[in-house]
């Protein structure tokens, strides 16, 4: 079997943190200066690696493999969160270009742009597999500055350059690997991740409409305080919620705004987004109507209540062959010292499992961390990994 060079992989994961380095991690949003400078070092890498190297029309890098033969797709991203790890995306492309090295040939490489959604929703691998249509990319803004989409594309020399799109048929699988971002592997001191499949992300706004008045002024038994309808909401739905759960779904509020949000003043107007994630469409279905219900429920009160969905997302499986190859790689590698289990967070991989048989594989993190500077994993789970991940990568090819 194809035996990486572990220390060619460390080399190319520091270099990469390079670019943007912030204390332990790094900070690489998407068509920054950094991220741009990242994209086009990797696609040196790969053509070094004997691949026909692009970056398109939207950022994705690609490493085509030329000639015949069977042929495996592997990716991940490139960009980081803001101020953020110098492994989220970065492993599963470092991986990637490994496995193409080591192997020899067959193995294709995609860094998929924006997955972490400076400016959209998984904006690369949804125009590769294509879903991502141009007006939408008309409408694109980044998320912190409003730098309209067209104009990063520009600025990165990419304005006018063709988008690459999946060609049916010529991929075997996709793999993808990445960090957990959880602690489930290193609690129960585990080495690799089989991913079983990747979450739906179900996501709303709740808005209550109440009075705004003086604080000081305005009896307890007139107001209408919107700030205190929304909150007692969210602790209803904490309080119903674990009934109706799966084992593994979580739920979330990420925001609440209070307006005018000052200290004397009753808020007239309160707003949250919320959301939740499973893999298991019973289980969305169920929590959607109980948070409705109860949306419901609080607006018979003093204040109005509204739900908007903002996004409702399909869980994707990954394809039950490929979970096999990999499983039986790690237990090659680490035999006993892995799991089948669900990624919580979104992925590639769930929209290149709409046109290809996908898989997705897991090393652990350290304390869980992850979206922080200080995320990170030891050099021995991630030589491991790149082994268990290049043994995968080739049987498939091989089979």
């Amino acid at each position: 079997m194809a035996q990486i060079d572990s220390d060619r992989v460390l080399a190319d994961l520091r270099h990469l943190a390079t670019f943007g380095a912030y204390k332990t991690g790094v900070h690489r949003p998407t068509f920054s200066e950094e991220d741009i400078a990242a994209r086009r070092w990797f696609r040196g890498r790969l053509a070094e690696a004997g691949l026909e190297a692009e970056i398109d029309g939207i950022g994705n890098v690609y490493g085509r493999t030329p000639g015949g033969g069977p042929k495996v797709l592997t990716g991940s991203h490139l960009e980081s969160q803001n101020h953020a790890g110098w492994l989220d995306g970065a492993l599963g492309m470092v991986y990637g270009l490994e496995a193409a090295r080591a192997i020899g040939g067959g193995v294709e490489v995609a860094a998929f742009c924006d997955e972490e959604g400076h400016f959209g929703s998984f904006i690369g691998s949804r125009s590769f597999t294509g879903l991502l249509e141009e007006e939408e990319i008309d409408r694109l803004a980044n998320r912190y500055d409003a730098t309209p989409l067209r104009d990063a594309l520009a600025r990165a020399g990419l304005a006018g350059v063709e988008r690459r799109r999946v060609e049916p048929g010529r991929h075997r699988a996709f793999f993808e690997a990445h960090i957990e971002q959880g602690d489930t592997l290193e609690s129960g001191e585990l080495k690799i991740g089989v991913v079983s499949a990747i979450v739906a992300i179900w996501q709303y706004r709740i808005v209550a409409l109440g009075e705004q008045n003086h604080a000081g002024t305005t009896s307890m038994a007139r107001r209408r305080d919107a700030g205190l309808a929304i909150t007692r909401l969210l602790g209803e739905i904490d309080r119903r919620f674990p009934g109706l759960a799966g084992p593994r779904t979580v739920w979330t509020t990420g925001r609440i705004t209070l307006e005018p949000g000052a200290p004397s003043i009753i808020p007239g107007r309160a707003e949250c987004l919320f959301q939740f994630r499973d893999a298991d469409p019973a289980v969305l279905d169920r929590l959607d109507g109980e948070l409705r219900r109860l949306v419901a429920e609080a607006g018979r009160g003093r204040c109005e209540m509204t739900l908007d969905v903002m996004g409702q997302s399909r869980p994707a499986k990954m394809d039950e062959r490929l979970q096999e190859v990999l499983a039986t790689a790690a237990e090659r590698r680490a035999p006993g010292r892995w799991l089948v289990m669900p990624s919580g967070a979104g992925h590639d991989a769930q929209y290149l499992a709409r046109v290809m048989p996908a898989a997705m594989m897991f090393v652990p993190s350290i304390g869980g961390i992850s979206h922080h500077w200080t995320e990170n994993t030891s050099d021995e789970d991630i030589v491991l990994g790149a082994q268990v991940y290049c043994d995968a990568v080739e049987a498939v090819l091989k089979g």
